[in-house]
């Protein structure tokens, strides 16, 4: 059975304290720069995801923006 990522985060992630889980996602980091491998797609195709995440984040900013205009 293949351990997940989130189950890698639940069992040896979340235990560590601040300062290792920062030392951690710094040598991650520093990893994947080092391997110089496109990690961004910079295709102008949206998949069903990036379509939802705007939506979320266009309806969540009306919200925002009118209960701003109406409270003031």
């Amino acid at each position: 059975m293949e351990t997940t990522v989130q189950e890698i985060f639940a069992q040896v992630v979340r235990v560590l304290s601040p300062t290792e889980r920062l030392r951690l996602a710094t040598l991650i980091l520093n990893d994947l720069v080092g391997q110089q491998l496109p990690s961004v797609d910079y295709s102008d195709i949206w998949t069903e995801e990036d379509q939802i995440d705007l939506i979320n984040f266009s309806l969540q900013y009306a919200a925002t923006t009118l209960s701003d205009t109406e409270g003031g």
